[in-house]
């Protein structure tokens, strides 16, 4: 998305929110852009910048991806060094202004001034920085256009809430289905939940009306969909350090299509009772698995479950995702449904069991079960916890069940059509042509 704007442009500063699942597309997009002579430069937080230790991100086809931190007001530890969530805000809302406008000023200073901003709509805040300088914002969305859809109603006051309330039992957008409140994001079906975050979301909406939109994804690298850039193999960034080795050597011992993979994103803290579930679901299954636990969540899994499922599975603090659903060991992918894992397994073509936890999964799992079909959905009971039985019926569908057939010939068509976006002609690679053409 946006504003409109005529004078050249050959230089952008990319502003993401400082989580994995905001960095690695809008890295990606910074990658394209260089491939068309734009120069990028990245401004992730200062703690994200120390831990990838380097000032620079090369490309291959064009101008290197420069790195200016900004800083979050936590710069040794980020948002895991804040006292809260909401201080964390509090703080990147206050020092990140203050350390942009540095960036920006330091680099006109250099004869190499920035043109354009493109930023995460997590971070609102950066459209009035680049106001104050008169460069041309550019608002990128890391959540689909449903999501961003029901949001924008949310905040222009078309969708009331709370959604349990008098009114309309379901909510419906300009082109989606209708949803059932649980279908919708979790900041709307369950209302007061996260009121930081939520505000936080609604606030992208405020200085956008009139404004273009278009579509530029999926932003994965190259090398898994049209490979015109085949050396792009990786998103060149990851917060936890992957056990690559481990897994690939893991995975080669195993039949095609026999593996389950489990993942539930760089956020998502389960309980002790949902890992338990899980972690017995898997076990008593009749398939390998390879499942990622961050380290730091590998207390919460069951005593002496590691030694059991010997030959049978594999837990590891972080893995690869993209090797790991590009391997042909693997037949299923067990997510929370973040958007970046689902657009993953799309252009990998491996069908999804969703076990959606918070913000816009449920709404991403809708579309994987009843509207794209490469997938199907786990159901929570009372206690919002998916029972072993549950998750255990959900992969025996996609492995083995009447519908695999009709889910497979799904998973093909949109790997196909994912393919076909980013290549010569496709709606994306349009897209970014007539951005680029507009930025220089």
């Amino acid at each position: 998305m946006e504003e409109a704007r005529q004078s050249k442009k050959d230089h952008v500063l990319v502003v993401p929110f400082p989580a994995q699942g905001h960095i690695n597309p809008m890295l990606q997009l910074c990658k394209l852009l260089s491939t068309k002579g734009i120069k990028p430069t990245l401004s992730l937080t200062v703690c994200i910048s120390k831990s990838i230790n380097t000032t620079t991100i090369p490309t291959h086809h064009g101008p290197p991806i420069q790195l200016r931190p900004i800083s979050d007001g936590y710069d040794e530890g980020g948002l895991h060094q804040a006292e809260s969530i909401e201080a964390y805000l509090d703080s990147i809302r206050t020092d990140g202004p203050k350390t942009l406008t540095q960036i920006i000023k330091k680099l006109s200073e250099e004869g190499d001034p920035v043109t354009a901003i493109i930023y995460d709509g997590f971070m609102p805040w950066v459209f009035n920085v680049a106001q104050q300088f008169g460069l041309a914002r550019v608002l990128f969305f890391t959540e689909s256009c449903t999501v961003n859809s029901i949001y924008y109603h949310v905040q222009r006051g078309l969708i009331q809430l709370p959604l349990m309330g008098p009114g309309p039992s379901t909510v419906s957008v300009p082109g989606a289905p209708e949803l059932q409140p649980w279908e919708t994001p979790s900041f709307l079906h369950k209302f007061g939940s996260f009121p930081v975050w939520f505000e936080g979301v609604l606030r992208q909406y405020n200085d956008i009306d009139h404004w273009r939109v278009g579509t530029i994804g999926p932003t994965i690298p190259s090398y898994y969909l049209d490979k015109s850039l085949e050396d792009e193999k990786d998103h060149n960034f990851q917060l936890f350090k992957p056990n690559t080795t481990s897994c690939k050597n893991w995975l080669d011992t195993k039949p095609r299509n026999s593996v389950i993979y489990v993942s539930f994103g760089s956020l998502i803290k389960l309980t002790e009772e949902q890992f338990e579930e899980v972690a017995w679901s898997l076990k008593n299954g009749r398939y390998s698995f390879l499942w990622v636990v961050r380290e730091l969540e590998q207390a919460k899994l069951p005593k002496g479950f590691i030694d059991e499922i010997f030959g049978q599975g594999l837990v590891v603090g972080w893995a690869s995702q993209l090797e790991v659903l590009a391997h042909e060991a693997t037949g299923c992918f067990v997510t929370h449904c973040g958007l970046n894992s689902i657009l993953e397994a799309f252009c990998l073509g491996v069908p999804i069991v969703g076990v959606p936890r918070w913000t816009d999964q449920a709404t991403n799992a809708k579309f994987v079960e009843d509207v794209w079909g490469v997938g199907v959905r786990t159901k929570v009971d009372k206690k919002g916890i998916v029972r072993r039985e549950n998750l255990d019926e959900c992969i025996r569908k996609i492995m083995e069940g009447d519908i695999r057939e009709e889910i497979m010939k799904n998973v093909a068509k949109w790997k196909k059509l994912a393919k076909q976006t980013l290549s010569e002609g496709g709606s994306s690679y349009k897209n970014i042509d007539e951005f680029v053409a507009y930025l220089a």
